[in-house]
């Protein structure tokens, strides 16, 4: 192992060391390192996940692992957003070829998602912005290794038997549950805002020995679901009593699913008009397909509604645009619309061709549902910067711009605390990471103060060993 991790031990003579290489101090970049402490013990990373932010800070996808790949045991993967597989292919590429282990939902969604990132990996090289990270070639050989096993589906390696439990998150998202030697670790991965609209509720944990959990929210709370569904229908009449279009920049993974379920039972209700809703985003499009292969993922009302109708996501007023002349097409139609595209935070994709076209119409609206990160065109547009720039032209803001922060996949900080409660009698310490520093020390001192659990930020680099 690299000599760049630092060490905090404690004399054992059976243990197990914990590495955080990767959404520690910072949400993104989901890379930790499970280790027996003997010689010839067996070495898990539980995700490999793309770093994201700065320039600074996505170079850093670039440099070598501090750790040998082809040492490692297996690779287990809690779900498929971007920051917790995108560096999957260059772990392979770098040598590492046991098995990758996943829900069957998290690796259609991988697989989706790693060659959409390509794209875009593609295009930066070839502008000569960066180097490739990985090819077609190390996906599919990625894809090669992969294995699949629902939730609570024993996986025995060795002294270890691991399980996945269903975090919520997304469809297929889960908690890696390892137990060794009569201890439980639980690694949380992202931990879902349930109740959701389409998936069960976060399992409970409630016998951990060490946990290692998220912290996105730590430091604050969401609006009420109520409350998020209210504003959507408000936004959506408001926007078509004026003639107006509503262009929601959304993200392809989970929040497109959840916005087509509320305006699909919406119109089937009768509570907003039956208007045109276009899908225009090509990896949204292939997401959602998998979400209507994986049912049984679904919770009880969500599968109800699919049973009593014709199928989720499959409503008259819903227009797949898949290629780009479709999208374009879109400008042509009744100016009464939804249009539902990404990229999430207007940095990319169809979206902002829409926005360039109906931003300046002050019968339109743009609705924010979700974080608009820090230099963003989401976010130039959230902060009231008024003309913008987009593709290289001046656009006036005139539309109306709205924002629900509850459409959140992640627990707010007061659920994140009772997430923690469950266990507060077993744990012994808990590990709090993928959040910005100041929301995961918030988080850790709730936990010390309201539940008197031992709680800490590991440092970015770090090996704890833990006796067992």
């Amino acid at each position: 192992m690299s000599n760049n991790l630092k060490t905090v031990a404690t004399t054992s003579s059976h243990s197990l060391k914990i590495s955080f290489l990767g959404g520690t101090e910072m949400v993104t970049g989901s890379n930790f390192l499970l280790a027996e402490s003997k010689p010839d013990g067996q070495k898990f990373l539980i995700d490999c996940g793309l770093i994201q932010g700065t320039k600074k800070d996505e170079e850093k996808n670039h440099d070598p692992f501090p750790y040998d790949p082809k040492a490692i045991s297996a690779l287990f993967i809690t779900h498929a957003h971007l920051d917790h597989i995108g560096r999957i292919p260059k772990l392979v590429k770098d040598g590492f070829r046991g098995p990758i282990y996943s829900t069957p939902p998290t690796r259609d969604i991988a697989h989706i998602s790693l060659k959409d990132s390509l794209g875009f990996l593609e295009r930066d090289a070839e502008d000569g912005k960066q180097e490739l990270l990985f090819t077609e070639a190390d996906i599919k050989q990625a894809m090669s290794q992969w294995k699949v096993f629902g939730y609570h589906e024993p996986i025995v390696l060795g002294d270890f038997t691991v399980v996945f439990r269903d975090s919520g998150h997304i469809l297929g998202s889960a908690m890696v549950e390892f137990n060794y030697q009569g201890k439980k670790i639980v690694f949380s991965g992202d931990l879902g805002n349930s109740p959701s609209p389409l998936l069960p509720d976060t399992e409970a944990i409630t016998d951990a020995d060490y946990l290692i959990i998220e912290s996105v929210y730590g430091d604050r709370n969401h609006e009420d679901r109520s409350e998020r569904r209210q504003r959507l229908e408000d936004v959506i009449e408001e926007t078509m009593r004026r003639g107006g279009t509503l262009m929601i920049p959304a993200f392809s993974i989970e929040r497109t699913q959840e916005l087509l379920y509320e305006i699909e039972n919406m119109m089937e209700n009768s509570r907003i008009p039956l208007v045109p809703v276009f899908l225009d985003s090509p990896m949204a499009i292939a997401v959602t397909k998998v979400y209507r292969d994986y049912p049984e993922y679904f919770n009880k009302d969500a599968n109800e509604i699919r049973r009593l109708g014709d199928g989720l996501f499959h409503f008259p007023q819903l227009h797949i645009t898949l290629t780009s002349n479709e999208s374009k097409a879109i400008l042509e139609t009744t100016p009464r619309k939804i249009i539902i595209a990404g990229s999430g935070m207007s940095n990319g994709g169809r979206i902002i061709h829409h926005e360039k076209n109906y931003l300046p119409d002050t019968k339109s609206t743009l609705l924010l549902a979700g974080y608009q990160g820090l230099g963003t065109l989401g976010r130039v547009i959230q902060d009231g910067t008024n003309p913008v720039k987009i593709l290289g032209e001046s656009v006036p803001v005139r539309a109306h711009l709205e924002n629900i922060r509850g459409y959140s996949a992640h627990k707010d900080s007061d659920h994140l605390l009772e997430f923690v409660k469950g266990t507060a009698d077993t744990v012994k310490k808990v590990f709090v990471c993928m959040g910005e520093l100041k929301s995961s020390l918030f988080l850790t001192q709730r936990i010390r103060d309201y539940l008197g659990v031992e709680a800490v930020v590991p440092k970015a680099g770090e090996t704890i060993e833990i006796k067992i």
